[in-house]
């Protein structure tokens, strides 16, 4: 869950999140509430606790706002927020596992908001989503590469949330991110598929903790109605949709987007590349990955560009800007400063204007 988007992340999470983003934890309050597994009439809840509906685990989470959970036969809910921070809710199972997961219903949003098959690990702490929808933020990190499963293609991103709330606390925490390339609300998520496509690329789960078919809403307002069936474990025998990389997973996003654009050289071993993540009528979304080029540790990064006539910075995430338009500085964050040699991090932003033009004289300097 996200407390600012992952980001802008929470994600958050996000989360940054994603929402980065990353993501705030779901259900800090441990209240629980057994109910009966046979047919009863729908149960609403406001406040944040964990328990049991009708058969499902059941999580919902909310730091302020104003937010309402139904919830009714089976694995059915409902969720209506409006000028809300961040919440999380959904049904689910506790222990999370590798299943196909199928579910329906609608998702309508205003503004930043997630739907995903979301969840937690232990030994490693990790926060998880596998994305089938989006509002006017797409979630994004460091790109690992893609995963083909269920009839779509997703992109693989890995976020780390710092001294951030979780299931056991505040803690310092990495996020895996499966993004569907084009939204949709309904079908089959076979999660395995995800997991290893994960594992190949260096991103190891531990121990299921809850695993949710989950709603997220971020500074946004909207609705959903979710139905999620059962959920079918896989054969443990079927093998990998995808067969493992030959070669060093990708540095750079997919094709499809837009090249980065070629980045004068920098001070020192610092380095910066544009790329646009996503892009709408009037808007756009995009990342600035800051890279260890040389072979000496980076203590403290700048990042400078000049954006086209027109566009305007609208948020910014994972750095601390110095104006919105025109000539643009971003320094780094608290937490990212430092940078090991071959190592990057990234920035990111939404923006207003036509996104199809990339700023110019991107560069990096490094005290």
């Amino acid at each position: 869950m996200n407390d600012a988007p992952a980001q802008p992340v929470r994600r958050g999470r996000g989360r940054i999140r994603l929402l980065l983003g990353g993501a705030c934890a779901v259900a800090l309050a441990a209240a629980t509430m057994a109910l009966p597994g046979t047919a009863s009439a729908d149960t609403t809840v406001t406040t944040n606790q964990t328990g049991t509906n009708n058969g499902y685990f059941f999580s919902f989470w909310k730091d302020s706002g104003n937010v309402t959970m139904t919830m009714g036969a089976g694995g059915q809910y409902s969720t209506s927020w409006n000028s809300v921070n961040n919440f999380v809710a959904g049904k689910g199972w506790k222990p999370g596992a590798r299943r196909n997961v199928t579910y329906s219903g609608s998702f309508n949003t205003s503004g930043n908001s997630y739907l995903s098959l979301y969840g937690w690990t232990t030994n490693p702490l990790v926060e998880y989503y596998i994305v089938d929808n989006w509002g006017t933020y797409r979630p994004t990190g460091t790109y690992k590469g893609t995963v083909t499963s269920d009839g779509g293609t997703y992109d693989i991103y890995e976020t780390t949330r710092y001294n951030a709330p979780s299931i056991i606390g505040t803690a310092t925490f990495n996020q895996y991110w499966s993004v569907r390339q084009s939204k949709r609300t309904g079908g089959t998520i076979s999660t395995g598929n995800h997991f290893d496509a994960w594992s190949r690329y260096g991103m190891n789960l531990g121990s299921f903790d809850y695993q949710i078919l989950a709603t997220e809403g971020y500074q946004s307002s909207g609705s959903s109605n979710i139905t999620v069936d059962s959920g079918t474990p896989p054969p443990t025998s079927a093998p990998p949709t995808n067969p493992p990389p030959t070669s060093a997973p990708p540095t750079n996003p997919p094709p499809s987007s837009p090249p980065p654009s070629s980045p004068p050289p920098g001070g020192g071993g610092c380095r910066a590349t544009y790329s646009l993540t996503n892009s709408w009528q009037g808007g756009f979304q995009a990342t600035v990955t800051v890279t260890n080029a040389g072979s000496s540790t980076l203590n403290g990064w700048t990042v400078r560009m000049t954006l086209p006539g027109g566009q305007n910075i609208s948020s910014l995430w994972n750095g601390v800007n110095s104006g919105t338009s025109g000539a643009v500085t971003v320094k780094n964050a608290a937490y990212n400063g430092t940078i090991a040699p071959g190592a990057s991090t990234t920035f990111g932003y939404t923006g207003t204007g036509d996104g199809s033009q990339q700023p110019s004289n991107v560069g990096c300097t490094s005290p």
